[in-house]
């Protein structure tokens, strides 16, 4: 059921939209659709490496405003934001996210916006537990601009022959971003 519609996202990075088409998947696929933006925005910073920031730039924006949906999905459309849950496996871990966030916070959206869990999930269960909309609204701003400008960058230094490496190890070159993201916090933390 997938593979057609990665495929038809992947032909959609190679047209004269593709820009625009990046901005609606990244949109999308923080609220309800199954397919990640890397699908198309690896194929088109190897098109045009001059404008992979431009690119990340775009999957972000695009990405934190689908995400301000799927908040407003899960606060204010509850039943829907189930549905959605229900559809990615996730309609009964309420309880688990409920926990995960009274333990670790904005830190569990940083470290999932990054990872390969779809952001939706992570969208719609901060809308649910009504978390604090100016964090989570930074929050997805770094992760989705970390996954993206580490995925630009990768492509536009190694070019093509890195695609198949980020796309079976993106979740650990994204851990290893959340690490020093961490590691740098808690440094200027204790240093300042």
């Amino acid at each position: 059921m997938l593979r057609p519609l990665y495929d038809a996202v992947l032909k959609l990075a190679g047209s004269r939209q593709a820009p625009i088409w990046l901005g609606v998947v990244s949109f999308a696929e923080s609220s309800v659709f199954p397919i990640p933006p890397d699908v198309m925005l690896a194929p088109m910073v190897f098109a045009r490496p001059e404008r992979a920031w431009f690119y990340a730039a775009v999957a972000t924006i695009a990405s934190v405003i689908g995400g301000i949906l799927g908040y407003s999905i899960g606060l204010f459309l509850q039943p829907v934001g189930h549905a959605i849950l229900d559809f990615f496996g996730h309609g009964g871990d309420i309880e688990t996210f409920r926990h995960w966030y009274d333990k670790w916070g904005v830190w569990v959206i940083l470290g999932k916006g990054l990872t390969p869990l779809p952001f939706k999930i992570v969208t719609i269960t901060s809308g649910f537990l009504k978390f604090n909309f100016p964090l989570f609204v930074a929050a997805a701003v770094i992760t989705r601009g970390g996954r993206f400008f580490i995925v630009a960058a990768l492509i536009k230094k190694f070019g093509p022959q890195v695609q198949p490496v980020i796309e079976r190890y993106l979740g650990w070159f994204t851990l290893a971003f959340v690490v020093l993201l961490v590691g740098g916090i808690l440094a200027l933390k204790f240093l300042a």
